[in-house]
């Protein structure tokens, strides 16, 4: 369009210049001023030419966004179309079960009332064993919280029995050192004396020193000779240096009765009295505090040998001295379980 408007004005322009050579200068000057007024509507169609062509260029711009909305609202369209499909399918379906439903409550209205009352029971009993499930549930619960507080609390008497049960093996394990100690300061104070009628061992935890009836007395006497005061002294040294050890002293005799007449009634009389003699000896000169010794008398009624032989009452006339580890800490722990 552009191109043939400046055509056109060339071709006015050449006619004007042909036509000037042969007409008078007004009609030069007119067409002069045609020409420029030419020029002049020439450079307002150019701008609003451009001007067309701008606002064509925002039109097919505009047309463009409007296809795409026109295909986005189509696609939209199609979509609304197909939800709105299953939607009047879905409505159709919940008609049919709402007809339904219609029609099957009206045949409980119109004769299915016995039908009915057997779900309003069926519904009551239910309720009433859910009620009772309730209250069994919460009941095992309530015993189920008391049988976890009795078990928390068994655990911790059980963890305080375990630390009670530790307590004593150690206690145990230390009196059982102690005693074994004792044995061998025992043993080598009276080394001299070992198989001359003295035994020392262990038995049941404590120290046994057995000493036999010709180590400290005459037969039917009361009063330790002069070899048995060394070894009695000896030991006594022992216990003065282990004041945790307490001391029992027993005397024991044969089955052979005293000759009528003696000054010692019997054999009880006779183990008591020996058992007093040997305390003194330990008590004369040392340090040994007179709590920790026992004097006890056991007659013949413990022998090591019940048969009626000279070899048999020889082992029976005896004298033990039981040599024990103090048990308070140990007493303590039982009186606490």
């Amino acid at each position: 369009m552009k191109a043939t408007r400046k055509t056109i004005i060339y071709l006015g322009i050449l006619t004007l210049i042909g036509i000037t050579g042969c007409v008078p200068a007004r009609k030069y000057e007119d067409l002069l001023e045609r020409r420029q007024n030419c020029e002049n509507q020439n450079n307002q169609l150019r701008v609003e030419n451009e001007e067309l062509i701008t606002l064509n260029n925002e039109l097919l711009r505009s047309r463009d966004n409007l296809q795409e909305r026109v295909e986005q609202l189509r696609k939209d369209t199609t979509e609304i179309g197909r939800i709105n499909r299953r939607l009047e399918r879905n409505y159709d379906r919940l008609l049919e079960t709402y007809e339904n439903l219609l029609d099957q409550n009206q045949k409980l209205m119109e004769g299915q009332e016995i039908e009915a009352n057997r779900i309003l029971r069926r519904l009551k009993e239910t309720q009433e064993d859910l009620q009772r499930r309730e209250d069994e549930l919460r009941r095992a619960s309530a015993q189920m919280d008391e049988k976890e507080r009795n078990l928390n609390q068994l655990m911790s008497e059980l963890e305080q029995k375990e630390q009670r049960v530790t307590e004593l093996e150690n206690i145990l394990a230390r009196q059982d050192s102690t005693v074994q100690a004792l044995r061998r300061t025992v043993s080598n104070a009276l080394l001299g004396f070992e198989g001359q009628g003295l035994t020392v061992e262990i038995k049941k935890g404590k120290v046994y020193v057995s000493l036999e009836e010709s180590l400290l007395f005459a037969s039917g006497s009361t009063s330790v000779d002069s070899r048995g005061v060394n070894a009695l002294r000896q030991l006594a040294t022992v216990l003065a240096n282990n004041p945790e050890i307490n001391v029992l002293i027993e005397g024991h005799t044969d089955d052979v009765p005293l000759r009528p007449g003696s000054a010692i009634r019997d054999n009880w009389d006779l183990s008591v009295l020996r058992a007093t003699a040997i305390v003194r000896i330990l008590l004369q000169n040392s340090n040994i505090d007179p709590q920790r010794l026992t004097a006890a008398g056991r007659g013949e009624y413990m022998p090591i040998d019940p048969a009626e032989t000279p070899q048999a009452r020889q082992k029976n006339r005896r004298t033990e001295i039981i040599l024990t580890p103090q048990l308070d800490d140990l007493f303590q722990i039982i009186e606490l379980n």
